[in-house]
């Protein structure tokens, strides 16, 4: 798992996937993605998960303010998802939010999508009501997770 620019053709295949999954469990009012253009800019960093050099998983995560990030567009493709891909990208993540000194890091996932659920959950994110700018939503599950200082 590595720092990488979501600028790539097989990075874009992986976040159209992503967009494909989501379209086909929730309406459009309850997704949130991130394109690439918001996913380059300087408080996003992305990572790219490979294996055998093939882009087999992505995730993102928006550093703000007072030590806050919320962590966007984890995607494991589908013939990649039960290795531990999305226990990789996730451990990248809340590595790289203790480096730039987050405390409390957050997400929006759908309700419909169980195997996030459970590495959030296995990786001790707690449900909590919505944050920034997102409202309730039946299709919504907000989490987030104290850090300890790196």
């Amino acid at each position: 798992v590595k720092e990488e620019t979501p600028r790539q053709p097989e990075v874009e295949i992986l976040l159209r996937q992503s967009d494909e999954f989501s379209a086909q469990l929730y309406p459009p009012e309850s997704r949130h993605p991130l394109d690439a253009t918001q996913l380059s800019k300087p408080h996003v960093r992305f990572f790219v998960a490979r294996h055998n050099g093939r882009a087999v998983g992505c995730g993102a995560l928006v550093i703000g303010k007072e030590g806050k990030a919320e962590i966007k567009r984890m995607f494991v493709s589908p013939r990649t998802r039960g290795h531990g891909v999305g226990r990789l990208i996730l451990d990248e993540l809340e590595t790289i939010a203790r480096e730039k000194g987050v405390v409390k890091i957050r997400l929006e996932t759908g309700t419909q999508n169980d195997a996030a659920l459970s590495l959030y959950r296995a990786f001790g994110y707690r449900e909590r009501g919505p944050f920034s700018a997102y409202k309730a939503d039946a299709w919504s599950i907000f989490m987030e997770k104290k850090l300890d200082p790196a």
